[in-house]
């Protein structure tokens, strides 16, 4: 099953906990175990799960990668916005996560973050939620 959802950022550089949007998705999936990637189809965005408890991490990750990666220096694209080309390449573009008894497995505090660096925009992500075989069997005989 492949799932599309938007989401509007709303600053330049943000961290969007899209995880609740993610969890929602599988649920109406009505995928028990198995699989989640979670994607986004944009050169100057990332995702990836981190913690999302404290929301000084997510600050602390922006500011270091502005410090390392500044918008502004000697870039040769012509567009402008190499760092956010940049800081995208370092993040990744996809996130996978196991799904068990119809839930996300992640640790205590970690979320699943949209990572803006050159908006704000509306950004599509893809969700592809992959059912174990195995277990299906299991729960469609039941």
């Amino acid at each position: 099953m492949l799932e599309m959802v938007q989401v509007n950022t709303p600053d330049h550089a943000v961290m969007v906990d899209v995880t609740d949007l993610v969890a929602r998705k599988i649920q109406e999936s009505g995928v028990k175990s198995g699989v989640c990637v979670v994607y986004i189809p944009h050169t100057t965005a990332g995702i990836t799960v981190n913690e999302g408890a404290d929301p000084a991490v997510m600050e602390d990750f922006l500011s270091t990668l502005e410090r390392l990666i500044p918008w502004k220096s000697s870039y040769r694209h012509s567009e402008g916005n190499a760092a956010a080309h940049i800081k995208a390449i370092l993040v990744g573009g996809s996130v996978h996560i196991i799904i068990e008894n119809g839930r996300l497995i992640l640790g205590t505090w970690e979320r699943i973050f949209l990572c803006e660096f050159d908006g704000p925009r509306t950004r599509k992500i893809r969700i592809k939620i992959l059912s174990d075989p195995s277990a299906r069997s299991e729960w469609a005989s039941s």
